[in-house]
């Protein structure tokens, strides 16, 4: 982000996000059309399969857009308070929404002794904020503040928007080559070239070859795409709520103390966590996938805090702390 100002990052993650969400459109319909013509061995049939595949995307992008949110917010427990059952948390988030130049954002609390947070919802008018009560527990007000304008710029920002339906369409493509490859191994293809008289040929081989390897590369590459975009957007976050709360010291300590707790988050799933303020799914769990984490190293988030201070980087010990649990 050298060299560039908070708003010139927005754009750019905004111009990167609509690339990569258009590549993962091209994507899925690639992957339709070849499974298509896999199985029907005719042009028709591919064209057939792209809308179906694209129509499975738009419909689940849709449902999301509108819905995803709540769904979300059911799946992780949480439940909503006001300034009577929370007053502090409040009055942090409410502080820092106007200093966003925000909509007051819907606050719930996830009953969890494992400190953490996540924002949702499809815009700024249409938004949340979960807290876990380990959060609250375990961190100072300056802390919270640091987390809280972390979530609040992802909510800025229309990460939020970004963060549910790209993840749906990732899903579709997972979820479109999960079938074929199923329908391959139980010789789909083979009866559907015996059925038509080999009427494919070819063509319909070749096309059989092509989605095999989209149904294997497709799901990694869309991933990967969308944790290289998300990994931007946790960085520009992490600087928008240094901007928000004039205080990195604050956010520093919260990313040490959050990703040094040893506390599981139960309610975490591979669905949702690519929401949370840093990863939930530490990597001494066996559900750890290192590879598929959507966020950056903490060491590098908090050694970018440290540059907008000119701070050193942190010593070879304080990064040792750190190592082997976010």
């Amino acid at each position: 982000m050298a060299g560039r100002t908070f708003y010139q990052q927005k754009a750019a993650n905004q111009r990167n996000s609509v690339l990569m969400a258009g590549f993962i459109v091209v994507l899925l319909g690639l992957l339709g059309f070849s499974i298509g013509y896999a199985i029907a061995g005719t042009a028709a049939g591919g064209v057939a399969a792209t809308l179906f595949a694209l129509s499975l995307g738009i419909m689940s992008g849709v449902g999301t857009y509108v819905a995803g949110d709540k769904l979300v917010l059911t799946v992780s427990g949480a439940r909503a308070v006001d300034p009577a059952s929370a007053p502090q948390l409040m009055n942090v988030v409410q502080e820092l929404a106007i200093a966003a130049n925000i909509p007051m954002p819907a606050v719930y609390i996830i009953d969890d002794t494992a400190p953490n947070a996540f924002a949702t919802g499809r815009d700024p008018a249409h938004a949340s904020i979960a807290i876990t009560t380990g959060l609250l527990e375990k961190l100072d007000r300056e802390e919270l503040q640091g987390v809280i304008g972390h979530e609040l710029s992802h909510v800025r920002n229309l990460d939020i928007r970004f963060s549910l339906v790209v993840a749906v369409m990732v899903g579709a493509i997972a979820l479109l080559a999960d079938f074929f490859l199923r329908f391959t191994f139980w010789g789909g293809t083979r009866r559907s070239r015996d059925d038509s008289g080999g009427g494919g040929g070819g063509a319909q081989a070749a096309f059989a070859i092509i989605a095999i390897v989209l149904a294997l590369l497709a799901p990694l590459i869309s991933r990967f795409i969308q944790m290289s975009v998300s990994r931007q957007r946790e960085y520009l976050a992490d600087a928008s709520s240094v901007e928000l709360t004039r205080n990195p010291a604050g956010l520093e300590r919260a990313l040490a103390k959050i990703s040094s707790d040893r506390e599981v988050l139960e309610v975490a799933n591979r669905g949702t966590q690519h929401l949370y303020f840093t990863n939930p799914i530490k990597k001494f769990e066996d559900r750890s996938s290192s590879l598929m984490s959507t966020h950056p190293p903490i060491l590098d988030r908090i050694n970018r805090l440290r540059e907008l201070t000119g701070e050193a980087p942190l010593s070879a010990e304080d990064a040792a702390s750190l190592a082997g649990l976010e």
